[in-house]
Protein backbone atom coordinates (compact mmCIF):
# COMPACT_ATOMS: atom_id res chain seq x y z
CA UNK A 1 0.00 0.00 0.00
CA UNK A 2 1.07 3.47 -0.87
CA UNK A 3 0.40 6.42 1.24
CA UNK A 4 1.00 10.36 1.39
CA UNK A 5 3.20 11.70 4.10
CA UNK A 6 2.83 15.57 4.99
CA UNK A 7 4.31 18.49 6.59
CA UNK A 8 1.98 20.32 6.21
CA UNK A 9 1.30 24.69 7.52
CA UNK A 10 3.58 26.52 5.25
CA UNK A 11 2.44 28.47 2.47
CA UNK A 12 3.01 27.53 -1.60
CA UNK A 13 4.15 29.34 -4.56
CA UNK A 14 3.68 28.89 -7.89
CA UNK A 15 2.03 28.07 -10.91
CA UNK A 16 -0.03 24.98 -11.76
CA UNK A 17 -1.53 23.54 -14.93
CA UNK A 18 -5.12 21.61 -14.43
CA UNK A 19 -5.17 18.61 -16.33
CA UNK A 20 -7.43 17.58 -18.90
CA UNK A 21 -11.00 16.77 -17.42
CA UNK A 22 -11.68 12.97 -16.38
CA UNK A 23 -15.45 13.30 -16.78
CA UNK A 24 -15.51 14.73 -20.39
CA UNK A 25 -12.11 12.10 -21.28
CA UNK A 26 -14.59 9.19 -20.18
CA UNK A 27 -17.64 10.01 -22.91
CA UNK A 28 -14.83 11.73 -25.52
CA UNK A 29 -12.99 8.32 -25.17
CA UNK A 30 -15.88 6.07 -25.66
CA UNK A 31 -17.19 8.20 -28.51
CA UNK A 32 -14.23 7.15 -30.74
CA UNK A 33 -16.23 3.44 -31.26
CA UNK A 34 -18.95 5.62 -33.24
CA UNK A 35 -16.55 5.82 -36.31
CA UNK A 36 -14.01 3.77 -38.18
CA UNK A 37 -12.60 6.67 -39.40
CA UNK A 38 -9.44 8.25 -36.93
CA UNK A 39 -10.16 10.83 -33.94
CA UNK A 40 -7.17 12.46 -32.35
CA UNK A 41 -7.64 13.84 -28.92
CA UNK A 42 -5.86 15.73 -27.09
CA UNK A 43 -5.36 16.87 -23.49
CA UNK A 44 -5.98 13.66 -21.79
CA UNK A 45 -5.33 13.30 -18.44
CA UNK A 46 -2.99 10.66 -17.52
CA UNK A 47 -5.26 9.09 -14.47
CA UNK A 48 -5.85 5.34 -13.84
CA UNK A 49 -9.55 5.58 -14.72
CA UNK A 50 -8.80 7.02 -18.34
CA UNK A 51 -5.91 4.71 -19.13
CA UNK A 52 -7.77 1.94 -17.67
CA UNK A 53 -10.66 2.69 -20.85
CA UNK A 54 -7.82 3.55 -23.17
CA UNK A 55 -6.75 -0.32 -22.24
CA UNK A 56 -10.32 -1.54 -22.71
CA UNK A 57 -10.15 -0.03 -26.44
CA UNK A 58 -7.47 -1.62 -27.30
CA UNK A 59 -8.24 -4.47 -26.24
CA UNK A 60 -11.81 -4.28 -28.27
CA UNK A 61 -9.93 -3.80 -31.17
CA UNK A 62 -9.40 -0.25 -31.29
CA UNK A 63 -5.94 0.71 -33.06
CA UNK A 64 -4.25 3.03 -30.27
CA UNK A 65 -1.50 5.39 -30.86
CA UNK A 66 0.12 7.91 -28.00
CA UNK A 67 1.29 10.87 -29.60
CA UNK A 68 2.74 12.58 -27.06
CA UNK A 69 2.17 12.50 -23.31
CA UNK A 70 -1.31 13.56 -23.85
CA UNK A 71 -2.16 13.00 -27.22
CA UNK A 72 -3.74 10.17 -28.56
CA UNK A 73 -4.76 8.69 -32.13
CA UNK A 74 -7.48 6.00 -32.42
CA UNK A 75 -9.18 4.15 -34.90
CA UNK A 76 -11.86 2.01 -34.52
CA UNK A 77 -11.69 0.07 -37.73
CA UNK A 78 -11.94 -3.63 -36.52
CA UNK A 79 -13.99 -3.90 -33.50
CA UNK A 80 -13.91 -7.79 -32.01
CA UNK A 81 -17.68 -7.37 -30.38
CA UNK A 82 -17.08 -11.72 -29.18
CA UNK A 83 -14.46 -9.72 -26.83
CA UNK A 84 -17.54 -9.05 -24.85
CA UNK A 85 -18.45 -12.73 -23.52
CA UNK A 86 -14.30 -13.23 -22.52
CA UNK A 87 -13.54 -13.55 -18.84
CA UNK A 88 -11.09 -11.19 -19.64
CA UNK A 89 -13.52 -8.14 -20.50
CA UNK A 90 -15.36 -9.03 -16.92
CA UNK A 91 -12.49 -8.18 -15.37
CA UNK A 92 -11.59 -4.85 -17.28
CA UNK A 93 -14.83 -3.73 -17.48
CA UNK A 94 -15.89 -4.74 -14.03
CA UNK A 95 -13.19 -2.76 -12.40
CA UNK A 96 -14.31 0.40 -14.23
CA UNK A 97 -17.55 2.51 -13.84
CA UNK A 98 -16.71 4.43 -17.29
CA UNK A 99 -17.44 1.13 -19.07
CA UNK A 100 -20.78 1.72 -19.39
CA UNK A 101 -19.98 4.44 -21.29
CA UNK A 102 -18.82 2.19 -24.40
CA UNK A 103 -22.41 0.95 -24.85
CA UNK A 104 -23.94 3.41 -26.58
CA UNK A 105 -21.72 3.68 -29.01
CA UNK A 106 -21.74 0.09 -29.33
CA UNK A 107 -25.77 -0.27 -29.54
CA UNK A 108 -25.05 2.56 -31.95
CA UNK A 109 -23.02 1.23 -34.62
CA UNK A 110 -23.31 -2.13 -33.68
CA UNK A 111 -26.35 -3.57 -32.47
CA UNK A 112 -25.24 -5.44 -29.50
CA UNK A 113 -23.08 -4.93 -26.49
CA UNK A 114 -22.58 -6.66 -23.04
CA UNK A 115 -21.54 -4.70 -19.73
CA UNK A 116 -20.47 -6.61 -16.19
CA UNK A 117 -21.58 -4.76 -13.53
CA UNK A 118 -19.74 -1.51 -12.79
CA UNK A 119 -17.49 -0.73 -9.71
CA UNK A 120 -16.37 2.60 -8.97
CA UNK A 121 -16.45 5.12 -6.48
CA UNK A 122 -18.86 4.19 -3.04
CA UNK A 123 -20.70 7.37 -3.06
CA UNK A 124 -23.89 5.94 -2.11
CA UNK A 125 -26.43 4.45 -4.95
CA UNK A 126 -25.07 5.52 -8.29
CA UNK A 127 -27.53 4.05 -10.39
CA UNK A 128 -27.27 2.82 -14.21
CA UNK A 129 -31.67 2.84 -14.43
CA UNK A 130 -31.53 6.00 -16.45
CA UNK A 131 -28.71 4.77 -19.08
CA UNK A 132 -30.79 1.09 -19.54
CA UNK A 133 -34.85 3.18 -19.54
CA UNK A 134 -32.80 5.48 -22.55
CA UNK A 135 -31.44 2.56 -24.71
CA UNK A 136 -34.98 0.78 -23.94
CA UNK A 137 -36.83 3.47 -25.00
CA UNK A 138 -34.44 3.71 -28.51
CA UNK A 139 -35.96 0.21 -28.95
CA UNK A 140 -33.24 -2.32 -27.24
CA UNK A 141 -33.64 -5.35 -25.14
CA UNK A 142 -31.69 -6.01 -22.01
CA UNK A 143 -31.28 -9.35 -20.69
CA UNK A 144 -29.65 -10.12 -17.47
CA UNK A 145 -27.54 -12.69 -16.70
CA UNK A 146 -28.10 -13.52 -13.17
CA UNK A 147 -25.10 -16.63 -12.72
CA UNK A 148 -22.37 -14.34 -14.95
CA UNK A 149 -23.65 -10.94 -13.89
CA UNK A 150 -23.95 -9.66 -16.80
CA UNK A 151 -26.26 -7.30 -18.90
CA UNK A 152 -26.65 -8.53 -22.28
CA UNK A 153 -28.31 -5.58 -24.79
CA UNK A 154 -29.41 -6.52 -28.13
CA UNK A 155 -30.16 -3.30 -30.63
CA UNK A 156 -30.69 -4.12 -34.30
CA UNK A 157 -33.36 -1.77 -34.87
CA UNK A 158 -32.52 1.52 -32.96
CA UNK A 159 -35.20 3.96 -33.53
CA UNK A 160 -35.86 7.51 -32.81
CA UNK A 161 -37.95 8.49 -29.56
CA UNK A 162 -38.86 10.67 -27.17
CA UNK A 163 -37.16 10.51 -23.49
CA UNK A 164 -37.65 12.00 -20.72
CA UNK A 165 -35.18 10.87 -18.23
CA UNK A 166 -35.24 10.47 -14.57
CA UNK A 167 -32.61 12.41 -13.59
CA UNK A 168 -30.26 14.77 -14.92
CA UNK A 169 -27.69 12.48 -15.21
CA UNK A 170 -24.25 13.42 -17.60
CA UNK A 171 -22.85 9.93 -18.28
CA UNK A 172 -26.36 8.83 -18.86
CA UNK A 173 -27.22 12.35 -21.06
CA UNK A 174 -24.21 11.14 -23.25
CA UNK A 175 -24.64 7.73 -23.03
CA UNK A 176 -27.77 7.96 -25.03
CA UNK A 177 -26.67 10.69 -27.22
CA UNK A 178 -24.32 8.21 -28.72
CA UNK A 179 -26.77 5.95 -28.94
CA UNK A 180 -28.99 8.36 -30.91
CA UNK A 181 -26.56 9.62 -32.99
CA UNK A 182 -26.95 6.64 -35.46
CA UNK A 183 -30.30 5.84 -34.62
CA UNK A 184 -33.41 5.67 -37.23
CA UNK A 185 -35.09 8.88 -37.13
CA UNK A 186 -35.45 11.82 -34.49
CA UNK A 187 -34.46 11.62 -30.37
CA UNK A 188 -35.70 14.27 -28.46
CA UNK A 189 -33.86 13.76 -25.05
CA UNK A 190 -35.55 16.56 -22.18
CA UNK A 191 -34.30 16.55 -18.96
CA UNK A 192 -30.94 16.49 -20.34
CA UNK A 193 -27.97 17.14 -18.53
CA UNK A 194 -26.09 20.23 -19.96
CA UNK A 195 -22.71 20.23 -18.04
CA UNK A 196 -19.91 22.02 -20.26
CA UNK A 197 -18.47 17.96 -20.71
CA UNK A 198 -21.58 17.09 -22.43
CA UNK A 199 -21.61 19.82 -24.35
CA UNK A 200 -17.87 19.72 -25.66
CA UNK A 201 -18.83 15.82 -26.45
CA UNK A 202 -22.30 17.06 -28.55
CA UNK A 203 -20.12 19.24 -30.36
CA UNK A 204 -17.58 16.86 -31.42
CA UNK A 205 -20.04 14.25 -32.55
CA UNK A 206 -21.68 17.43 -34.87
CA UNK A 207 -18.12 17.86 -36.09
CA UNK A 208 -18.10 13.94 -36.67
CA UNK A 209 -21.33 14.66 -38.86
CA UNK A 210 -23.93 14.33 -35.93
CA UNK A 211 -26.83 16.89 -36.40
CA UNK A 212 -27.41 17.34 -32.65
CA UNK A 213 -29.39 21.00 -31.48
CA UNK A 214 -30.23 22.29 -28.43
CA UNK A 215 -26.79 21.96 -27.09
CA UNK A 216 -25.84 23.91 -23.91
CA UNK A 217 -29.45 23.21 -22.90
CA UNK A 218 -31.73 20.71 -21.10
CA UNK A 219 -33.49 19.78 -24.29
CA UNK A 220 -31.30 18.29 -26.85
CA UNK A 221 -32.78 17.08 -30.36
CA UNK A 222 -31.34 14.89 -32.64
CA UNK A 223 -31.30 14.06 -36.09
CA UNK A 224 -29.95 10.60 -36.73
CA UNK A 225 -27.39 9.88 -39.59
CA UNK A 226 -26.28 6.93 -41.60
CA UNK A 227 -22.45 7.34 -40.56
CA UNK A 228 -19.90 9.65 -38.81
CA UNK A 229 -16.25 10.50 -39.38
CA UNK A 230 -13.14 11.41 -37.83
CA UNK A 231 -12.29 14.37 -36.27
CA UNK A 232 -9.85 16.14 -33.72
CA UNK A 233 -10.30 17.30 -30.26
CA UNK A 234 -9.09 19.06 -27.09
CA UNK A 235 -10.18 18.35 -23.69
CA UNK A 236 -11.36 21.27 -21.14
CA UNK A 237 -8.94 21.65 -17.87
CA UNK A 238 -10.72 19.81 -15.22
CA UNK A 239 -13.21 21.84 -13.92
CA UNK A 240 -13.06 20.19 -10.47
CA UNK A 241 -8.90 20.43 -10.05
CA UNK A 242 -9.93 24.32 -10.67
CA UNK A 243 -11.93 24.30 -7.71
CA UNK A 244 -9.63 22.01 -5.38
CA UNK A 245 -6.39 24.30 -6.10
CA UNK A 246 -8.03 27.33 -5.26
CA UNK A 247 -9.73 25.93 -2.46
CA UNK A 248 -5.94 24.54 -1.74
CA UNK A 249 -4.62 28.53 -2.07
CA UNK A 250 -6.81 30.04 0.63
CA UNK A 251 -6.45 27.17 3.11
CA UNK A 252 -2.47 27.40 3.35
CA UNK A 253 -2.57 31.19 2.65
CA UNK A 254 -0.61 30.40 -0.92
CA UNK A 255 -0.15 33.09 -3.54
CA UNK A 256 -1.27 30.28 -6.86
CA UNK A 257 -1.77 31.04 -9.98
CA UNK A 258 -3.80 28.51 -12.07
CA UNK A 259 -3.06 28.48 -15.80
CA UNK A 260 -5.22 28.02 -18.78
CA UNK A 261 -8.86 27.38 -17.02
CA UNK A 262 -11.07 28.12 -19.82
CA UNK A 263 -12.98 30.36 -17.56
CA UNK A 264 -16.06 30.67 -19.59
CA UNK A 265 -16.99 26.77 -18.99
CA UNK A 266 -16.30 27.39 -14.87
CA UNK A 267 -19.91 28.28 -14.19
CA UNK A 268 -20.85 29.78 -10.55
CA UNK A 269 -17.48 27.79 -9.46
CA UNK A 270 -15.35 31.30 -8.95
CA UNK A 271 -18.44 33.07 -7.28
CA UNK A 272 -19.32 30.04 -4.78
CA UNK A 273 -15.36 30.10 -3.87
CA UNK A 274 -15.67 33.90 -4.01
CA UNK A 275 -18.95 33.88 -1.38
CA UNK A 276 -16.54 32.16 0.91
CA UNK A 277 -14.62 34.99 0.48
CA UNK A 278 -11.40 33.90 -1.55
CA UNK A 279 -9.79 36.46 -3.47
CA UNK A 280 -9.09 35.63 -7.15
CA UNK A 281 -8.50 37.49 -10.41
CA UNK A 282 -8.44 36.43 -13.66
CA UNK A 283 -5.46 37.95 -15.73
CA UNK A 284 -5.98 36.46 -19.24
CA UNK A 285 -7.48 32.76 -19.05
CA UNK A 286 -5.43 32.22 -15.58
CA UNK A 287 -6.76 32.65 -12.46
CA UNK A 288 -4.59 34.44 -9.73
CA UNK A 289 -5.42 33.87 -6.08
CA UNK A 290 -3.43 35.99 -3.94
CA UNK A 291 -1.93 35.00 -0.06
CA UNK A 292 -4.46 35.87 1.85
CA UNK A 293 -4.15 36.25 5.50
CA UNK A 294 -7.78 35.59 6.25
CA UNK A 295 -11.17 35.10 4.26
CA UNK A 296 -14.78 35.69 5.18
CA UNK A 297 -17.66 34.06 4.19
CA UNK A 298 -20.15 36.17 3.08
CA UNK A 299 -24.00 35.96 4.95
CA UNK A 300 -27.23 36.43 2.60
CA UNK A 301 -29.00 39.46 2.08
CA UNK A 302 -31.09 39.34 5.68
CA UNK A 303 -28.26 38.28 7.39
CA UNK A 304 -28.57 34.18 7.72
CA UNK A 305 -26.51 31.74 7.67
CA UNK A 306 -24.70 30.98 4.36
CA UNK A 307 -26.28 27.72 2.86
CA UNK A 308 -24.03 25.70 -0.15
CA UNK A 309 -25.82 23.28 -2.04
CA UNK A 310 -25.00 21.03 -5.15
CA UNK A 311 -27.40 20.83 -8.39
CA UNK A 312 -27.00 20.06 -11.52
CA UNK A 313 -24.90 22.02 -14.15
CA UNK A 314 -25.43 25.07 -14.18
CA UNK A 315 -25.95 24.70 -10.51
CA UNK A 316 -22.90 23.87 -8.33
CA UNK A 317 -20.99 20.42 -9.11
CA UNK A 318 -21.69 18.08 -6.48
CA UNK A 319 -18.12 17.17 -6.79
CA UNK A 320 -16.50 20.23 -5.27
CA UNK A 321 -18.97 20.74 -2.20
CA UNK A 322 -16.63 18.63 0.16
CA UNK A 323 -13.49 20.93 -1.26
CA UNK A 324 -16.03 23.80 -0.15
CA UNK A 325 -16.27 22.01 3.04
CA UNK A 326 -12.53 22.14 3.89
CA UNK A 327 -11.77 25.44 2.81
CA UNK A 328 -14.57 26.90 5.34
CA UNK A 329 -13.28 25.51 8.11
CA UNK A 330 -10.07 28.46 7.90
CA UNK A 331 -12.47 30.97 6.73
CA UNK A 332 -14.40 33.48 9.14
CA UNK A 333 -17.72 32.63 9.67
CA UNK A 334 -20.28 29.82 9.12
CA UNK A 335 -21.58 28.33 6.73
CA UNK A 336 -24.27 24.53 5.72
CA UNK A 337 -23.14 22.59 3.38
CA UNK A 338 -25.91 20.47 2.06
CA UNK A 339 -24.77 17.53 -0.41
CA UNK A 340 -28.27 16.94 -2.02
CA UNK A 341 -27.42 14.92 -4.75
CA UNK A 342 -25.54 11.85 -3.00
CA UNK A 343 -25.81 10.35 0.06
CA UNK A 344 -22.33 9.50 2.32
CA UNK A 345 -19.98 12.09 0.71
CA UNK A 346 -19.76 13.67 3.87
CA UNK A 347 -18.49 10.96 5.93
CA UNK A 348 -15.04 11.71 5.44
CA UNK A 349 -15.80 14.68 7.90
CA UNK A 350 -14.83 12.62 11.36
CA UNK A 351 -11.26 13.04 10.23
CA UNK A 352 -11.33 16.68 10.05
CA UNK A 353 -13.19 17.12 13.32
CA UNK A 354 -10.02 14.99 14.38
CA UNK A 355 -7.86 17.45 13.39
CA UNK A 356 -9.48 20.32 14.96
CA UNK A 357 -12.03 21.10 12.51
CA UNK A 358 -15.54 22.56 14.10
CA UNK A 359 -17.87 20.91 11.89
CA UNK A 360 -21.67 19.43 13.19
CA UNK A 361 -22.51 17.08 10.78
CA UNK A 362 -26.73 16.94 11.20
CA UNK A 363 -27.34 14.11 8.77
CA UNK A 364 -25.69 12.24 5.88
CA UNK A 365 -26.43 14.91 3.48
CA UNK A 366 -25.72 17.91 6.09
CA UNK A 367 -22.82 19.79 7.84
CA UNK A 368 -22.26 23.03 9.49
CA UNK A 369 -18.86 24.37 9.25
CA UNK A 370 -18.05 27.06 12.21
CA UNK A 371 -14.69 28.45 10.76
CA UNK A 372 -11.43 29.03 12.89
CA UNK A 373 -10.76 32.04 11.26
CA UNK A 374 -6.74 30.56 11.40
CA UNK A 375 -6.74 31.26 14.49
CA UNK A 376 -5.98 27.68 15.20
CA UNK A 377 -4.02 25.14 12.98
CA UNK A 378 -5.81 22.35 12.22
CA UNK A 379 -3.25 19.45 13.34
CA UNK A 380 -1.77 16.52 11.34
CA UNK A 381 -3.21 12.97 11.77
CA UNK A 382 -3.35 9.42 10.07
CA UNK A 383 -6.67 9.09 8.29
CA UNK A 384 -7.62 7.12 5.10
CA UNK A 385 -9.41 8.19 1.72
CA UNK A 386 -12.73 6.85 1.39
CA UNK A 387 -13.05 8.38 -2.02
CA UNK A 388 -11.49 10.78 -4.94
CA UNK A 389 -12.83 13.91 -4.09
CA UNK A 390 -12.91 13.52 -0.05
CA UNK A 391 -8.96 12.13 -0.66
CA UNK A 392 -8.17 15.56 -2.00
CA UNK A 393 -10.02 17.31 -0.03
CA UNK A 394 -8.34 15.88 3.10
CA UNK A 395 -4.95 16.57 1.26
CA UNK A 396 -5.85 20.33 1.50
CA UNK A 397 -6.75 19.62 4.98
CA UNK A 398 -3.58 17.98 5.55
CA UNK A 399 -1.13 20.70 4.09
CA UNK A 400 -2.92 23.87 6.12
CA UNK A 401 -2.25 21.68 9.26
CA UNK A 402 0.79 21.66 11.62
CA UNK A 403 2.96 18.08 12.20
CA UNK A 404 2.46 14.99 10.30
CA UNK A 405 -0.10 13.77 8.53
CA UNK A 406 -0.44 10.31 6.50
CA UNK A 407 -3.15 10.00 3.99
CA UNK A 408 -3.72 5.75 3.24
CA UNK A 409 -5.11 4.58 0.43
CA UNK A 410 -4.20 7.04 -1.91
CA UNK A 411 -4.65 4.91 -5.32
CA UNK A 412 -8.58 6.46 -4.31
CA UNK A 413 -6.77 9.95 -5.32
CA UNK A 414 -4.87 8.94 -8.69
CA UNK A 415 -7.87 7.54 -9.89
CA UNK A 416 -9.01 11.53 -10.39
CA UNK A 417 -5.48 13.40 -10.33
CA UNK A 418 -2.55 12.77 -12.19
CA UNK A 419 0.70 13.16 -10.65
CA UNK A 420 -0.39 15.13 -7.84
CA UNK A 421 2.61 14.72 -5.60
CA UNK A 422 4.90 15.84 -8.06
CA UNK A 423 2.62 18.68 -9.14
CA UNK A 424 2.25 19.66 -5.21
CA UNK A 425 6.05 19.35 -4.79
CA UNK A 426 6.20 22.33 -7.33
CA UNK A 427 4.82 24.49 -5.46
CA UNK A 428 6.70 24.02 -2.32
CA UNK A 429 4.24 21.30 -0.72
CA UNK A 430 6.24 18.73 1.59
CA UNK A 431 4.49 15.84 0.33
CA UNK A 432 5.99 12.11 -0.52
CA UNK A 433 4.99 8.77 -1.18
CA UNK A 434 5.62 6.10 1.52
CA UNK A 435 5.46 2.39 1.67
CA UNK A 436 2.62 2.07 4.63
CA UNK A 437 0.60 -0.45 6.46
CA UNK A 438 -3.05 0.61 5.58
CA UNK A 439 -4.98 1.96 9.06
CA UNK A 440 -6.64 -0.81 11.48
CA UNK A 441 -3.32 -3.35 10.43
Amino acid sequence: MNAFEIHGGKPLKGEIIPQGAKNEALQILSAVLLTEEKMTISNIPDIKDVNKLIDLLGSLGVSVNKLNKDTYEFEAKNINIDYFTSEEFKQKGGGLRGSIMIVGPLLARFGKAAIPKPGGDKIGRRRLDTHFLGFEKLGAKFIYDVENEFFNVDATQLQGAYILLDEASVTGTANIVMAAVLAKGTTTIYNAACEPYLQQLCKMLNRMGAKISGIGSNLLTIEGVERLGGTEHRMLPDMIEIGSFIGLAAMTGSEITIKDVSYPELGIIPSVFQRLGIKMELRGDDIFIPAQDSYEIDTFIDGSILTISDAPWPGFTPDLLSIVLVTAIQAKGNVLIHQKMFESRLFFVDKLIDMGAQIILCDPHRATVIGLNKQNKLRGIPMSSPDIRAGVSLLIAALSAQGKSTIFNIEQIERGYQNIEERLKALGADIKRVEAQPLGH
